[in-house]
């Protein structure tokens, strides 16, 4: 088996690459269908260290559960460490608003990533061979991409390896019946309503009409174009540093007159999920000046705001957190808050927006830290009157982003005392009549 040319073409194709390297420990991600099946023969062959790791999706019945024990019987016979995770995919996918197949692939990657960590695995080894990577190369060119979605697969990303890319599906079959290497049959591959699964069965075997060779043809534009985006990329990153404005905070922001053409919106957000339709509706609103639209994909979302695009991931809501009494209190992985007590005459001012000082009788615990609402009023300190949370928020110059992230906090009766880190309330205030203060400081944790 050792001088088979598909074992001999993958062996130099690792080699090629820096893939694998002997004397780590690998994870391969082992579905029992006949690619995985072959790699895991081809690295049990050349001597590599691997574990192996299922997932059952409970998709297909039976049929997931007969694929769960072919594998592990197959990790006996060549005594291969075994690892199984079974998830609930659909109900994943309904709770978080995504396809099935986008719900597989994150379960199945998260999981990967914690079992890499547990067992001390360098990278996972997947099975992608050459007709795949084409495959991708004409679901991208379907649904529209620019130079980065006509690469194809690519051999390593982060802590994935790709092994076969240099092999078609057809020289892997013909691997297995030389050897008769047993596998099993996904028959979810064989229905045509999945668009990946046309672009298979219905779209490649019409090209291979006009062109034979047309996955090596294809592969090698792809090779080719790998060259052209190395010096691509590296104009485009000048021109992205050049329009950066910041990214040290909770979202990235960019001047709007430096992104200066639609492929370059395109290039800042390829990796953000946004589609090439909503990229080029961004695109007319910048150049429109529309100020304070906001765009979502599954990930992330960009608003634009006063001559600066800000991108930022989509988190989850801010929490309310009661504070009882006197201490220090967690709000999140980012802040923290410490509420503490001092004499009148022992206090020693900060004049940090991250610290608030109020009249000790003044305010009733429990004490909450909530996010804004509708309708917040407070008297901020040294104006007269009251005031809308939101309008003084304008008055800031608070991006629409920012305002979603700040906290207020408020006493035992939902009067607001202190926007956080931005103005406390008048009504509060520390006076020559003050006999203790409380003291409060919004930090980093």
């Amino acid at each position: 088996m050792m001088h088979h040319p598909l074992i001999t073409r993958i062996r130099q194709y690792i080699d090629s690459h820096d893939l694998m390297s002997y004397g780590n420990k690998y994870l391969l991600a082992l579905s029992g269908g006949g690619d995985s099946m072959a790699l895991f023969y081809v690295l049990d062959e050349l001597g590599y260290d691997f574990e192996c790791a299922h997932c059952n999706f409970h998709l297909r019945g039976e049929e997931s559960d007969r694929d769960e024990s072919f594998c592990k019987h197959q990790c006996e016979i060549k005594n291969k460490p075994f690892h199984i995770a079974h998830f609930s995919t659909e109900e994943y996918a309904v709770a978080h608003h995504i396809s099935i197949e986008m719900a597989a692939r994150k379960l199945r990657y998260n999981y990967f990533d914690k079992l890499c960590l547990d067992i001390g695995a360098k990278a996972v080894i997947v099975a992608h061979h050459k007709n795949d990577s084409v495959e991708t190369m004409l679901l991208n060119l379907i649904r529209g991409t620019g130079i980065q979605g006509l690469l194809g697969i690519s051999p390593k990303r982060g802590h994935v390896v790709r092994p076969m890319l240099c092999v078609r599906r057809d020289e892997i079959e013909q691997f297995l019946h030389d050897y008769a290497i047993p596998y099993v049959t996904d028959s979810s591959n064989q229905i045509d309503n999945v668009v990946r699964n046309r672009i298979r069965l219905d779209i490649l075997p019409e090209m291979k009409k006009i062109n034979p060779s047309v996955i090596d043809s294809m592969a090698e534009t792809a090779s080719r174009l790998q060259q052209v985006d190395f010096v691509f990329e590296k104009a485009m990153l000048e021109k992205m540093e050049s329009a950066i404005i910041s990214s040290e905070s909770a979202f990235d922001v960019f001047n709007l007159d430096k992104i200066d053409d639609e492929y370059m919106l395109f290039y800042l957000l390829k990796d953000k999920g946004f589609t090439p339709a909503s990229i080029k509706t961004m695109y007319t609103n910048i150049r429109t000046t529309h100020q304070g639209a906001c765009f979502k994909s599954d990930t992330h979302e960009a608003l634009i705001d006063r001559g600066k695009l800000l991108i930022q991931p989509i988190t989850s809501s801010l929490r309310t957190l009661k504070i009882p009494e006197l201490g220090n209190y967690v709000v999140d992985e980012q802040f923290k808050l410490l509420v503490e007590q001092v004499e009148r005459k022992l206090l020693k001012i900060n004049r940090s927006k991250e610290f608030a000082f109020f009249d000790s009788d003044k305010v009733c615990f429990p004490l909450y830290l909530r996010p804004t609402r509708k309708g917040d009023r407070f008297h901020p300190y040294g104006m007269k009157g009251s005031k809308l949370v939101s309008d003084f928020l304008t008055d800031e110059k608070m991006n629409i982003f920012e305002k979603r992230r700040q906290y207020v906090l408020t006493d035992a009766y939902e009067h607001i005392i202190w926007v956080v880190g931005k103005r406390p309330d008048d009504n509060y205030k520390v006076t020559d009549n003050t006999k203790n203060v409380i003291i409060i400081n919004w930090k980093k944790s």
